[in-house]
């Protein structure tokens, strides 16, 4: 195995270098492929990049000697799985389409996942060449998710994300009575690699400015409802910012309190209460203002049931 170059093309032009070293490397382990980034193995134009770094028509990426895993053609998915997917989509024309995502499916597959959504979305629409994630939510959040169905409209999307003109909406059920003050928080945040090379977000004075901004929609006992505006698109923005101000999100299994879980519910839920319940956006192409809504899961229901027959 040797040491290759990679020409960006038009096509390419406009990727993230972790999401094109991905799609190029198929078989590759994200984690492997995070790893690659950080020691600098992977470098464009000969200079070191980080896994944000947006690719430019003619840059030079070196690639270096990686073993992929044999490729196995997915599983189809099955017909009630088509029907789930399609039955989700909450818009489409011929330049996008929204969906609702469920909870508990991965947007793309990888690290032992074999099929993500944007995989199962590929077979219910086998017609459709061209899907691609214009984001991304947490395995574990539920809602609006963005998907690009041609590569022009694909780069016009993320542009819309880099310059923060679409607006992000989420619910949550968070432990606590959130203050009625308590609208901004602005922690900035940074990534902390663990042992296990999975990458844990963490509050840190000298990390990326981020800006959340919270209004509780509805108070019980030891919980609330909130909406969270993300005004920056970090990694676990939402659930990092409400843990540090001492109301996790209920469910969340990583930065959450499985004993507050415990105590509140009688049990440690399936499902983290984090919900992406609103997309704003100007359409890319006809340049109409648009807003996208998903309905909060009935998974929630037995939840909010339960907090409300504690109040």
């Amino acid at each position: 195995m040797q040491v290759h170059y990679h020409i960006v093309d038009a096509n390419q032009a406009g990727q993230r270098l972790d999401n094109f070293l991905i799609t190029l490397l198929k078989g590759v382990p994200k984690t492997h492929i995070y790893r690659l980034i950080r020691k600098g193995e992977v470098r464009i134009n000969k200079k070191r990049a980080d896994n944000q770094t947006r690719l430019a028509i003619g840059d030079s990426v070196r690639i270096p000697p990686v073993r992929l895993a044999d490729p196995k053609t997915p599983a189809p998915i099955t017909a009630t799985d088509v029907e789930t997917i399609l039955d989700s989509i909450l818009y489409e024309d011929e330049y996008l389409l929204v969906l609702n995502k469920p909870a508990g499916l991965a947007v793309h597959g990888g690290s032992g996942i074999s099929q993500g959504l944007i995989e199962r979305l590929r077979q219910a629409k086998p017609y459709t060449p061209f899907l691609e994630l214009a984001h991304r939510l947490d395995r574990h959040t539920s809602g609006c998710l963005l998907i690009a169905k041609k590569r022009a409209v694909l780069l016009k999307l993320q542009a819309q994300w880099q310059d923060a003109s679409t607006q992000k909406y989420y619910q949550a059920l968070v432990h606590g009575q959130w203050p009625k003050r308590l609208n901004k928080v602005d922690l900035a945040l940074a990534t902390h690699t663990r042992q296990d090379s999975k990458r844990h977000i963490v509050t840190k004075t000298d990390g990326k400015a981020s800006l959340t901004i919270f209004t509780r929609e509805q108070a019980f006992l030891r919980a609330s409802l909130v909406t969270a505006e993300l005004r920056t698109g970090r990694m676990h923005q939402i659930r990092v910012h409400a843990s540090a101000k001492g109301h996790p999100i209920i469910g969340d299994g990583e930065y959450g309190d499985a004993e507050l879980d415990k105590a509140l519910l009688g049990h440690r839920p399936k499902i983290m209460c984090l919900h992406a319940s609103k997309l704003l956006l100007v359409h890319p192409i006809t340049l109409q203002k648009l807003c996208f809504t998903a309905p909060q899961p009935s998974s929630w229901e037995p939840i909010v049931d339960r907090l409300k027959s504690l109040s």
